[in-house]
């Protein structure tokens, strides 16, 4: 059975180190993906990602569950093809053909000529729940992100195809609420989970998000 993780804005796929030993504990064959919007690139951007999604899936055999966090359910909602059998987004943009991550924000929050788009406090935004020498590490270890990443549109949303799922997490703190809405109401997740906490489970949680992933995806 595989599992392949995509990480989100300013990560890698050093944030799922706690989560893929629990994953693999529950007879996962897990994988990850380095997306290259946060190698440092600014010309790197969402179609650049989706095509390293894209062949990271190529190079699989058999059926595969996409766990996308946060940003990455973009270039996974781009990427996601046939060998895909169910996406799961976690804490993530759920979004239209035509659309960007800052569609739905009303335009960037960075200048139109910025290199890279600047975050938020990480502390709070994305680990005011993950334990503090957990949490300064993370910190330590945040990438640059593209801004082009952020403003390139969908060309297909791999949701009208692929059963889909989201996870929330009570007290994200970085996901903005219309993006939970508009996937809920808008009817492009058929099964929505909770998790307590903050925006990265995958650090505060780590047991407890394998075990509901896992059964999700089984």
């Amino acid at each position: 059975m595989n599992l392949v993780l995509v990480h989100g804005a300013w990560h890698g796929p050093w944030c799922w180190e706690l989560l893929v030993p629990e994953l693999q504990n529950r007879g996962w064959t897990v994988s990850t993906v380095d997306l290259p919007s946060t190698s440092g690139d600014p010309a790197a951007g969402m179609h650049a990602d989706a095509d390293a999604v894209r062949a990271h899936l190529a190079e699989l055999d058999g059926p595969v569950t996409l766990l996308a966090h946060s940003y990455g359910g973009v270039p996974a909602t781009e990427a996601a093809g046939p060998n895909v059998r169910q996406l799961v987004y976690l804490a993530a943009h759920v979004l239209e053909e035509g659309e960007s991550v800052v569609s739905p924000l009303g335009g960037p929050w960075f200048p139109p000529d910025a290199d890279f788009a600047p975050g938020g406090e990480p502390s709070e935004a994305y680990y005011h729940d993950v334990p503090a020498d957990r949490a300064r590490e993370a910190v330590a270890r945040l990438r640059p992100q593209s801004a082009k990443a952020f403003t390139e549109e969908l060309t297909r949303a791999a949701w009208r195809d692929i059963p889909s799922a989201l996870i929330v997490c009570d007290d994200d703190r970085s996901l903005p609420g219309v993006i939970i809405e508009r996937a809920i109401e808008g009817g492009r997740v058929k099964v929505v989970r909770h998790l307590p906490g903050g925006h990265s489970p995958f650090l505060a949680r780590p047991a407890e998000l394998a075990a509901l992933v896992d059964e999700i995806a089984r």
